[in-house]
């Protein structure tokens, strides 16, 4: 609390956004390979992550287009994705001071800003959170830039020098969504939730459904989430 207090809300989101760079750099530039090799050039790649700036979704965009999807059909499925949004910034609501900022800011709102301000927010003054949001997504947003940047410079010559990248590389979003999630698997209502989520999203991957696979495989584990909390609860009332 006093190391928090002590330090300005700008430069406090700059040193809590530097840990993420571990994670973003890698999963950028093996977004900036994958995209180039689909046929994006390098200005492409780093314009969608400008402007896109969501993992998951980036990849989903660009596997579309590359596999000649329709055009609006891959703009649905990447809205689809970033649902998740909408649930996440309200979350945040109780948490933040008013500013005629957080429209713009929430630009940068992603899962892992999202985990910080949910442990960070709560322990700061309201005159320095605006200021440590900002600190904090311009470190992971611009880290995304730079990484899908040199991932389309470098891309072909790193997988040229190394081949094996090629394999390694399209697992970097996945790995850094399952070290988010790895602490969910000690609750077995949450240890059940993904459980379905996983089985859905690989039965539909290997169906004639695999383009919605990921948007169907959400809903089948909001709806686990909802009926096993749904059962607890009704447990719980019928105990008293």
């Amino acid at each position: 609390m006093s190391q928090l207090s002590s330090k300005s809300g700008l430069k406090q989101g700059v040193i809590d956004g530097l840990p993420l760079l571990g994670g973003y750099i890698p999963v950028a530039i093996s977004f900036g390979v994958i995209a180039v090799q689909a046929g994006f050039s390098t200005l492409e790649a780093t314009l969608i992550s400008i402007f896109i700036y969501a993992g998951a979704s980036q990849f989903l965009l660009v596997a579309m287009v590359a596999s000649g999807a329709p055009l609006w059909l891959a703009v649905c499925m990447t809205l689809l994705v970033n649902v998740r949004h909408v649930v996440y910034a309200p979350n945040l609501v109780p948490y933040l001071p008013q500013s005629k900022a957080w429209p713009y800011l929430m630009h940068g709102l992603t899962d892992q800003i999202f985990a910080l301000a949910h442990t960070r927010l709560p322990l700061m003054d309201d005159a320095k959170k605006v200021d440590w949001f900002k600190g904090v997504s311009m470190v992971a947003w611009l880290s995304w830039i730079v990484g899908t940047a040199l991932g389309g410079i470098a891309g072909d010559s790193l997988t040229q020098q190394w081949p094996i990248l090629d394999s390694v590389m399209p697992f970097a979003l996945p790995a850094l969504f399952l070290v988010l999630l790895a602490p969910k698997f000690s609750s077995k209502l949450w240890s059940a939730t993904l459980f379905v989520t996983m089985t859905a999203a690989l039965f539909l991957a290997l169906s004639a459904f695999k383009n919605a696979a990921i948007p169907l495989a959400a809903l089948c584990g909001a709806i686990t989430f909802y009926l096993l909390t749904s059962h607890v609860e009704r447990k719980q009332s019928h105990a008293r």
